[in-house]
Order: structure tokens, then C-alpha cells, then sequence
């Protein structure tokens, strides 16, 4: 690639693309029968602060037949001198073209993502649509938490990874491996694939939509494709990737990470996550911490993040962080702790690093009232919330970051007032401990119903009243110790349209696309008319998808999605947050009778033991 320095000299950041970092993996190409090219469809310093995309790097190229390179989406500056330079779009570790791999695999995080997705394949000179791919181009393949609503990227994904993709990943490059010294046709890899459990080849199914314009059902075309995709769940966590590729450039999160457990039982009604990364699966101790010290000598970091989705519910996760400080106290450790629970517990844990590093400290009430916190399922009293920020001033610290949610299924004005009440509360709490003002960092989500969730079914609020709650709080908040900051409604307008979309916004991603939109989720490249134009050509109203309240009885376009939770479980969830019913967290009261009783030895147990 001769033209590639020239247009290196022209970017901000070349080393974005350039690779041969610390740690990247070069396998020799002729001899590796079974390539793949991974991708998290975003720019690389986020890419690469990503948990998926090392796990299935190291994990792929450990097996001797196969290999593993990345690409991620290249910022428009690249983006527009590869097309001017007639350049294809190429990995980070070969530089070879994306077309010259067997297999492409993307990582779907986030919604706004999708035309990213689009643009890599466009840049890469592979055709969008899968319909429109032959035997001669990669198998394009998708996982990650958005694949649990699969339809919106339907047209263009061969075949999505549902679940944990540690096990699938290797069983399908393996049939992939199979097909190819076979010589059959395309057509007959993807009828073999779809006997893969946790894998769906959205080709192989046929959708139907009534006069009225809503979806009805999705059904099997091939004996080989299953009516439901149940998702795969490995029941130990593989080991962690040590040898983290660090990069040139300062990432996102610019330090090693492992992940010390998966899943949350909490059960916030709100979360997809906590409701479709059940079990919660624990790391031994052990392994953290050889872990960590193989991070510290493989990869040059002395910051590593203990990853979950709620760290302080880790058991032991106190003597883990005094293990890890005692075994490697002279190699100047630091560790971050992100997603702690808002205790006293959390407090005293963060404060035990103090000697080493002072972290920030951030919480998520989520709600300002118990009463919309009761619907949530947040469990949390504000007598505990305040107790926790008394505590964190005490031990010196003078800066909290909150995050709250805007629009919850059943929020009133009192309830948004009822943040700024608990904002002044704990702003007087930091004035008496520390003689002077706090620093309160306040952010606002807006509520985006997410499917397999208890409010899959819930609207989500319109854009006017979104902002009338933003300008009560902007007014009440109007301090120099509290600094706000706020989601743009019509984002979040798009990103619930695609969570809970159907087949049909494959053309309104084309069409976006087609129109510039790409980067949605950089507000700087954020471009609501392509979007709004988009939907109108394509005769459809993103009010419908994201606003709109869908009833308990409507088909769901995801519900031949098999997460492991029963529709049964989430209806009675919806009912009992409409009642303010909070439901225990599993893992120390009873059962709740989730569905994962039917798959999980240990959550059988738990249920018989509940039912005796």
C-alpha cells in the first residue's frame, strides 16, 4: 500500500491505522486456513477500550488453523481519502483488504452504531446486503448485546452470535472451516450454521406484518433454522485474555481489564444487561489475581479495572483488592473499580485504594424519589443515598458523580423535582463536611425501552416533554457546585426506534447511511433529518417504534430470541413495578422464577429449594 503514507501524513491520529501494537497478533496467512476480521464499529480508542474484542482476538488466535486481525471504523478524514485514493479498507495487523477474509465479525454494543456497520462493508467493497453477497465474499457475522433484538441489521448480517460468544465463536469458524474444504455453496453454510445453538441466519426466516402495519410473526423457511434461538450461556467463564494489544494512541479506558464476574441479579427493570447476562458467573480469586500480575509483566500497564456489572456484589471483593495490593505492592498498582453499588460497603472499598490512587467516586441513584426508585427495582432508600455521600465527604472526598434517568414508565413532575430535592441534600451534606461547596457532576439519560426487559412494552416519552424536564432541572440545579449534563432526546428517540425496530428499518439504515449519516452517537456527526427523512421515504415514524406503549398481547419482532428470562416473568415484573412492588435479588432470598430454572443447574436448585 503505497498511497497509505501519503494519506497517513493527512489524518489526525495515524495511528489509528497504522497497527503493530504492543501485543498484536501477525499470523502467517498462507498457512492459517480460517481467517476473521474483528470489528467494533466505532473508532479505534473506543474499540479498543472494549472487553468483547480481546476476549475472542486472544481466544481465536490461540487455535493453531485460525486466525484473528481488527479493523475499526475509520473517522471520516480516513474514510474519505480511502475512497478518494480507491483504497479498500483494510485490517490493522496484515493490512490486507476486509474482502480477503473468510469471515467479518462485528461487535453491536450500541444502537447508533448500525451505519458504521454499513460504511465499513461499503469501504470494504462488500456488498451491504446479504442477499447480495456470493461465495466469493467473507461471511459477515454479528454478536454483542444488541443482537438480542436482531431484526433492524437482518439484511445485512449473515448470521448473529446470541449470547456468549466464547463457545459459538469457535464452533462456527470450525463449521465455517468444514464448509470451505467442501466446496458446497454458500447457501448450504448458512442451512449449517443455523443448527448452531445461539446462532440465527436471519435469511432462513420469514416475517410478516398485518394491514394495520404491525409485525405478526417470524417463522422458520429451512428445517435446519429453529422457530426460537435460545442464547448461550457458558456456565464458567473462560480464562481472561493477558495479553491485552496496547495501543499507541491514549484509549478510552487507558488500562488493562479483566473481568472478575458476569451477569447481575439486582434485577433493575430498566437494564438489559441485568436481565440477559443472567447467571451471575464468578471468577475464582486465584485466577484474578495470576491475572492481573500476567496483565502487569505482558502488557506494561499498572492500572487494571476490575470489570462487572456490579463489582462490589463480587463475594470477597474486599479481600480480592487487599490481595492484589499485597502481591504486587512494589509493581505500584492501581486499581478501578467502575459499577459499585451505593453503600457505606462501596465507600469503605474505594477509600482502601485511597493510599494508592484516589478514584472518582460515581453513583446511580437513577430515580430521585423512592417511589419511582421502588418502580425501578433500584431498591434504595434515600436515607441510604444520603448516608453514602455523608460517608464519601467524611473520608475526604469532595467530588461525586450521579446519574439519573429522565422519562421512566410511570414518572411524574414531582418525581424530576424530587432530583434536584436530593441534589440539595447532598450538596448541604458536602458544605458541612468539607467547609465548602462539593463538586456534583449530575447526569441525565433518557429512558430507552430495551427489549427482554420488564418495560420492553413501555413508551417512551416524546421529545417536549423530555425537554421540559431538562429545563426544570437546569433551572433548579443552577448552582457552581453542580455541573449538568443531559442526553439530546431525538438520540435517544433513535436509539429506542432501533431497539425495539423490525425488519423493515433496514432500509431507513440504508437510506440514513446513504444520506451521511454515519458516527450517530458523536454529536458532532449527529444529523437527526437524514434520519427523519429516512423513515419518511421508507413510510415509517420512529414515534411508532420508540413512543408508542405496545400492548402485552402484540407479537414481539424479538421474541424468537430465547434470553433466557420467560415472557411470563417479565409481564408479572411490569405489573409489579406499576404496583412499586420490589422483588428480592435472587442470589441470597428466593427464586424469582426467571426461566433460567429451565437451563441452569444452579438456578434449578435454587427453585426447588424456593418451592419447598
Amino acid at each position: 500500500m503505497t498511497n497509505l503514507d501519503n494519506i497517513l501524513c493527512q489524518v489526525v491520529k495515524p495511528a489509528r491505522y497504522t497497527g503493530g501494537e504492543w501485543n498484536a497478533v501477525t499470523k502467517d496467512w498462507d498457512q492459517t486456513p480460517v481467517r476473521l476480521v474483528l470489528s467494533y464499529p466505532d473508532l479505534y480508542e473506543l474499540g479498543v477500550s472494549t472487553i468483547a474484542i480481546p476476549i475472542l482476538y486472544e481466544l481465536v488466535n490461540d487455535q493453531p488453523d485460525m486466525l484473528a486481525e481488527r479493523v475499526f471504523a475509520p473517522w471520516p478524514d480516513m474514510a474519505g481519502h480511502l475512497r478518494e485514493s480507491g483504497i479498500p479498507l483494510f485490517s490493522l495487523e496484515s493490512k490486507r483488504p476486509l474482502k480477503d477474509f473468510d469471515i467479518i465479525g462485528f461487535s453491536l454494543g450500541y444502537e447508533l452504531t448500525y451505519t458504521n456497520v454499513l460504511n465499513i462493508l461499503h469501504l470494504a467493497r462488500i456488498p451491504l446486503l446479504a442477499a447480495e453477497r456470493d461465495e466469493s465474499q467473507p461471511l459477515v457475522i454479528a454478536g454483542g448485546s444488541c443482537a438480542l433484538n436482531p431484526e433492524p441489521m437482518a439484511d445485512f448480517i449473515d448470521c448473529f452470535v446470541i449470547g456468549d460468544g466464547e463457545e459459538v465463536t469457535l464452533e462456527l469458524a470450525s463449521e465455517f472451516r468444514d464448509w470451505k474444504r467442501s466446496g458446497a455453496p454458500k447457501e448450504e453454510l448458512k442451512r449449517r450454521l443455523a443448527k448452531l445453538a445461539g446462532v440465527y441466519v436471519p435469511s432462513l426466516y420469514r416475517v410478516a406484518y398485518g394491514a394495520d402495519g404491525l409485525f405478526q410473526s417470524i417463522t422458520p423457511t429451512a428445517a435446519e433454522a429453529s422457530p426460537r434461538i435460545k442464547r448461550r450461556i457458558v456456565t464458567e467463564l473462560p480464562p481472561p485474555p493477558t495479553h491485552l494489544v496496547v495501543p499507541y494512541i491514549k484509549a478510552i479506558h487507558d488500562r488493562g481489564a479483566i473481568e472478575i464476574q458476569r451477569g447481575c441479579s439486582r434485577g433493575c427493570r430498566f437494564c438489559q444487561a441485568g436481565s440477559t447476562d443472567r447467571p451471575v458467573r464468578e471468577r475464582h480469586p486465584e485466577e484474578v489475581l495470576k491475572a492481573v500480575g500476567d496483565i502487569l509483566a505482558n502488557c506494561g500497564y499498572n492500572e487494571i479495572s476490575l470489570v462487572s456489572l456490579s463489582t462490589s456484589d463480587y463475594p470477597g471483593i474486599s479481600e480480592l483488592v487487599a490481595g492484589l495490593f499485597q502481591r504486587y505492592q512494589d509493581q505500584n498498582l492501581t486499581l478501578s473499580l467502575p459499577s459499585l453499588r451505593l453503600d457505606s460497603f462501596s465507600v469503605n472499598l474505594l477509600d482502601s485504594l485511597a493510599a494508592h490512587k484516589k478514584p472518582g467516586l460515581t453513583f446511580a441513584p437513577e430515580a430521585g424519589s423512592e417511589r419511582l426508585r421502588r418502580v425501578v427495582n433500584k431498591n434504595t432508600s434515600e436515607e441510604a443515598i444520603l448516608e453514602t455521600a455523608a460517608e464519601a465527604f467524611a473520608h475526604g472526598w469532595n467530588g461525586l458523580k450521579l446519574y439519573f434517568m429522565l422519562g421512566l414508565p410511570t414518572e411524574t413532575e414531582d418525581d424530576v423535582e424530587a432530583i434536584a430535592t436530593l441534589i440539595d441534600k447532598i450538596s448541604s451534606l458536602g458544605r458541612r463536611a468539607r467547609r465548602g461547596r462539593p463538586q456534583l457532576r449530575v447526569s441525565l439519560s433518557t429512558f430507552v425501552p430495551k427489549p427482554h426487559t420488564p418495560f420492553q412494552w413501555a413508551a417512551q416519552e416524546d421529545e417536549t416533554k423530555l425537554n421540559a424536564k431538562i429545563e426544570l432541572l437546569k433551572h433548579r440545579l443552577r448552582r457552581k457546585d453542580v455541573r449538568l449534563s443531559w442526553n439530546d432526546p431525538k438520540v435517544s428517540q433513535l436509539e429506542a426506534a432501533m431497539s425495539r425496530g423490525d425488519r423493515r428499518l433496514g432500509g431507513v439504515i440504508q437510506r440514513a447511511w446513504q444520506l451521511g449519516a454515519v458516527f450517530d452517537g458523536w454529536s458532532e456527526h449527529f444529523n437527526y433529518e437524514n434520519w427523519r427523512r429516512a423513515f419518511k421515504e421508507n413510510q415509517l415514524e420512529p414515534a411508532f417504534y420508540a413512543q408508542r406503549e405496545i400492548p402485552l398481547d402484540e407479537p414481539l419482532p424479538w421474541a424468537h430470541i430465547d434470553s433466557g428470562l420467560t415472557q411470563a416473568f417479565l409481564k408479572r415484573e411490569q405489573k409489579n413495578a406499576l404496583a412499586g412492588k420490589e422483588i428480592p435479588d435472587c442470589r441470597h432470598q428466593e427464586c424469582n422464577v426467571c426461566g433460567l430454572q429451565r437451563w441452569q443447574p444452579s438456578c434449578r436448585q435454587k427453585h426447588r429449594l424456593a418451592k419447598a
